[in-house]
């Protein structure tokens, strides 16, 4: 499976949700929401066809600026970031345990400013 899949951010990822699976056919294989408020999505994977997206909420008004990410599956987020460092990458959030489902991960800025989040969950497993 492709190890390399978008991610879109949303004010409202529960009505996204349900947006995109009425209106376009995706199906939900995982969503994983806040257990305190479920109107929270931390982290949901939606299919269409052979091709995936994750999907989760904005946390905060700054996100608002960057709502899609491309996100890699790689084997060590922590070796992964350090590498990236040493050629100069802005880490935007130092690696960390995924918050609300399983994984490692950390996000970095490339030289155009894209953000791009490296992990070690692998939703097509």
């Amino acid at each position: 499976m492709p190890s390399l899949i978008t991610c879109l951010k949303y004010q409202n990822a529960p009505a996204a949700i349900d947006f995109l699976k009425a209106a376009f056919g995706f199906t939900a294989k995982a969503v994983y929401p806040d257990p305190e408020n479920p109107k929270m999505i931390h982290h949901a994977e939606l299919v269409l066809g052979s091709s995936m997206i994750m999907i989760g909420s904005l946390h905060t008004p700054a996100e608002r600026g960057n709502t899609i990410t491309l996100y890699a599956v790689i084997d060590d987020a922590d070796a992964h970031c350090a590498q990236a460092k040493l050629h100069g990458t802005h880490v935007l959030r130092e690696p960390h345990d995924n918050e609300g489902y399983p994984g490692r991960s950390y996000e970095a800025e490339d030289t155009e400013g894209h953000t791009w989040m490296f992990g070690t969950y692998d939703p097509w497993a």
